[in-house]
């Protein structure tokens, strides 16, 4: 029962039956990109959508898939690919909330901090 009530009103774990159903009525196909997302349109071109594969995680969007879907671009990659830049990173997963996350220097959450030293406790007498 839970996994039913999680797939027909969460988003946030895979597409809900609501975008499942929308996507099959009104949705024509566009392209996947190298993380096996679907991406999706509207006969209209007035909607655009992704389809997750795994978890819905927007950092996982290719930057040139973000500019279509945000009709930066009219064209899908798959017709217009975006050339990539030399000093262009390839992509990384968002890490925030995972054990991975980047910790500033002095950080008590990394695992290199080291208990200060520099002081005395005060004890009473």
């Amino acid at each position: 029962m839970a996994g039913f009530l999680t797939r027909m009103f969460g988003w946030w774990n895979g597409q809900s039956y609501g975008t499942a159903l929308w996507t099959r009525r009104k949705g024509n196909k566009v392209g996947e990109d190298e993380l096996g997302n679907v991406y999706y349109r509207n006969a209209y071109d007035s909607r655009r959508w992704v389809w997750y594969v795994g978890d819905n995680d927007a950092s996982r969007v290719p930057p040139e898939w973000h500019g279509w879907l945000h009709h930066t671009f009219a064209l899908p990659p798959t017709r217009d690919p975006l050339v990539r830049q030399v000093w262009e990173k390839p992509y990384q997963p968002n890490m925030t909330g995972t054990e991975e996350a980047f910790f500033r220097k002095g950080s008590l959450r990394r695992a290199d901090v080291k208990p200060a030293r520099d002081y005395e406790a005060w004890k009473p007498e």
